[in-house]
């Protein structure tokens, strides 16, 4: 059993050190700090042993979680594990110590990857042209938008204001069109998941500059009328934007552009093989039919004979979108991974993250309410709602619970379309073992909830604290140690 942790100042005792510090051999400052900011006492500082403070450290960073310690089933977000190689690779001194002003001719090795990457994620993607300068997924989102409105406008057609939405879309979605000046009109899913076709016809007008899908959809399943959608909005002078978050169901076998996309963007920090959260770092770089490639941000990689040159003679271009040229560090990870895989690897990406979603989805169907009755694509949605209204146990619940069990909780309350949603990505990283014991813990789970409700309702119990304010904490985060004299 694991000890519990102690705080420093728990750990305190007068007179203990951590190190043996010289004397000081730095001249006094001739003027010294005044007066009412200078400190009155000593600081409340922990006093510990070394041993002691090496021992609390290490047992925090054994409280942490990661994708190199246990699985993270969060839907859409595919957080698959990483390939170490690729990390190696990014971190080469020629790549990680080049200078971004570097003159290009100096850095021909660099421009080469970041063209190769570009071309080979138009061939992924089905597109044309593609700029890598995003710094992430949203970022993309809005890049797209950009390009498409400047395009529209370039056309004359201002009065296209409008971008249709589902109401299962990524929270992004909606904010990225907001930002980028558009109004939002929201689409209805149908009885199978699917975007409403006959909702979808009723809201289209000359004022709609086009829509934003990802494909297969948050709900993990693929748009059935896709080509029909591309369609409507096409005849009506629309657009389709593609959100690439949910790319690594389709790696190899269905490119956007083949949907009908003209606008896609991707995240090479989720489907490219760069360890996310926290944060970042990412890439959102986009990918654009021929037709849009004119308004891409600037400057455009390009090659001439055997060289390459960033090209800034862009005229309709909307501008830079980003400091420098993106992350390249993250591209260097993406070109690494995809010349790792090839076509026939990146297939079986897609192939295993499909096959291991609706294995996991077939271990636990029985034990909760599952909305729309499908095969699914490489994530899935189920409920909680059997066990909040039998029970009173919710889907945060029983994800809490999970901790417990020793695993990270999925994706929650999202999408938004589902009651008490709990929204599962295997990945195709994962084993059978791992995903046997994930859904039989889902399973013992809800077999808690029916017999001991209380149990689960107060749980996590092996976490050195329980249930938190989690509105609060991200709000109003304590970030420094602050004794009780304080």
């Amino acid at each position: 059993m694991k000890k519990p942790v102690k705080l420093l100042n728990e750990l305190s005792k007068p007179g203990r050190r951590a190190c043996s510090l010289p004397a000081s051999d730095v001249p006094e400052a001739s003027e010294k700090i005044p007066e009412k900011f200078a400190r009155k006492e000593d600081a409340a500082l922990p006093e510990v042993s070394e041993v002691d403070l090496i021992r609390h450290f290490t047992r925090l960073s054994q409280l942490n979680y990661a994708v190199d310690v246990g699985f993270y089933p969060l839907g859409s977000c595919t957080m698959k594990y990483n390939p170490k190689v690729n990390e190696r690779l990014s971190r080469l001194p020629g790549f990680l110590n080049l200078h971004p002003y570097q003159h290009k001719d100096l850095a021909q090795g660099a421009l080469e990857l970041m063209y190769g990457l570009k071309e080979m994620l138009c061939e992924i993607t089905g597109m044309d042209e593609l700029t890598l300068q995003p710094a992430a997924g949203a970022h993309g989102e809005m890049t797209g938008l950009m390009v498409i409105k400047a395009a529209l406008e370039h056309r004359g057609e201002k009065k296209r204001t409008k971008i249709i939405v589902p109401d299962s879309a990524h929270g992004t979605n909606p904010a990225s069109a907001t930002m980028a000046g558009f109004e939002v009109l929201v689409v209805t899913s149908d009885e199978r998941g699917n975007v409403d076709v006959e909702n979808l016809k009723s809201l289209m007008s000359d004022e709609v500059a086009g829509i934003m899908l990802t494909n297969p959809n948050t709900l993990g399943l693929f748009e059935e009328r896709i080509l029909e959608i591309a369609k409507i909005i096409h005849d009506a002078g629309g657009l389709l934007y593609y959100d690439g978050a949910n790319l690594n169901a389709n790696l190899g076998i269905a490119r956007p552009g083949d949907m009908g996309f003209d606008v896609v963007h991707l995240n090479l920090h989720k489907t490219f093989s760069t360890p996310h959260g926290g944060g970042g770092p990412g890439s959102g770089p986009i990918g654009v039919k021929e037709e849009l490639a004119p308004f891409l941000p600037k400057p455009v990689i390009v090659k001439e004979g055997n060289s390459y040159r960033f090209d800034y003679d862009r005229p309709l271009s909307i501008g830079k979108v980003r400091s420098f040229y993106g992350n390249f560090n993250v591209m260097v990870r993406a070109y690494a991974y995809i010349m790792t895989m090839g076509s026939e690897g990146l297939r079986r990406v897609a192939e295993d993250a499909v096959l291991n979603a609706n294995y996991l989805l077939e271990r636990v169907r029985e034990n909760f309410v599952l909305p729309f009755d499908r095969r699914c694509k490489h994530e899935f949605v189920i409920s909680g709602s059997r066990q909040k209204k039998e029970n009173g146990v919710t889907t945060l619940d029983m994800v809490k619970r999970l901790i417990d069990y020793g695993f990270h909780p999925p994706t929650v309350y999202f999408p938004l379309v589902v009651p008490e949603a709990m929204m599962v990505e295997p990945n195709e990283t994962e084993s059978i073992e791992e995903l046997d014991a994930f859904s039989e813990a889902l399973n013992a789970i809800a077999e808690e909830a029916r017999k001991d409700p209380e149990l689960v309702k107060n749980s996590p119990k092996t976490t050195p604290v329980t249930r938190l304010d989690e509105v609060t904490a991200a709000k109003r985060p304590v970030v420094t140690w602050i004794t009780e004299e304080e």
